[in-house]
């Protein structure tokens, strides 16, 4: 318990000392979880986000769409594209493990393109984006390639917004560190690749999620549903379980569920007439 406090206080220090003229997480806290009751809301993506809320919307694979309700479009493990939609995102974020999770050439009308790993190998990069309504924020792990191990190749991407912290694990490869636990922090929503086996394996990514203790859990990264199914499986004891065929929900900070759940979204490319 010691060395987890000791890490923290690393974490939150060594952030501190490098931002001092930059906004503060407000998610690397001790708090174990926000307090909630209600229920989540499904839309689509063309609807406007209500106040105080954030809409996520499974694009493919490990894309997903989070808005703001002041109309920011952020695109998670960006390829290039997103649907049939005229919609160019406000910041895209992107991880190199595979050609599924990034593209070499983003669209030069995004603002915002944040990679997640350093021009070098195993440099790792930093990432602290104040955009008012959303902070966004990264923590490099190492990931697995052809030649052995990358270090700081992969970034778990953090958005905090309007009270929320969501966290995208990214092409995720190994535990994170209790450093690096320390600097995700409190991660109310988060996106968790459960293929089993090209990221992490299944009993590793349990371990991590129920650690972690996020009120909401969405799973991205399977290729059958076998593989889904394993894993929601693994967490029914410790989780109840939604899977009603939604591809997108709209969740807030004063109705997460008051019992952790995984919400099952199917992957759905944008359309512009979407349901």
């Amino acid at each position: 318990m010691i060395r987890i406090f000791l890490a923290l206080v690393l974490a939150v220090t060594a952030h501190g000392a490098a931002a001092q003229d930059r906004r503060m997480s407000h998610c690397i806290a001790i708090a174990d979880a926000a307090p909630g009751i209600e229920y989540l809301h499904k839309a689509s993506f063309a609807d406007p986000v209500p106040d105080f809320s954030s809409r996520i919307t499974y694009i493919a694979h490990a894309s997903f769409l989070i808005q703001t309700p002041g109309g920011l479009n952020v695109v998670t493990d960006y390829t290039g594209f997103i649907g049939n939609v005229d919609l160019t995102p406000d910041v895209v974020t992107m991880n190199h493990a595979h050609s599924t999770h990034w593209t070499a050439n983003p669209d030069p009308a995004i603002p915002h393109v944040l990679r997640g790993w350093g021009d070098e190998l195993g440099q790792g990069v930093e990432h602290r984006l104040d955009l008012g309504e959303m902070y966004i924020r990264n923590v490099p792990t190492d990931i697995r390639s052809f030649g052995g191990v990358e270090e700081r190749g992969n970034s778990i991407f953090v958005f905090e917004v309007e009270g929320l912290c969501i966290g995208h694990l990214g092409h995720l490869h190994h535990e994170p560190e209790e450093a690096q636990y320390a600097a995700l922090g409190r991660l109310d929503v988060v996106m968790a690749a459960v293929d089993g086996g090209m990221t992490l394996d299944l009993p590793t990514m349990l371990k991590v999620l129920k650690r972690l203790k996020s009120s909401v859990v969405i799973p991205m990264h399977w290729f059958q549903d076998f593989t889904l199914q394993a894993f929601l499986e693994g967490m029914a004891g410790d989780f109840d379980i939604v899977n009603d065929g939604a591809h997108s929900l709209t969740v807030s900070l004063r109705d997460l569920p008051s019992r952790p759940t995984v919400v099952v979204l199917r992957p759905n490319y944008l359309r512009a007439s979407a349901d």
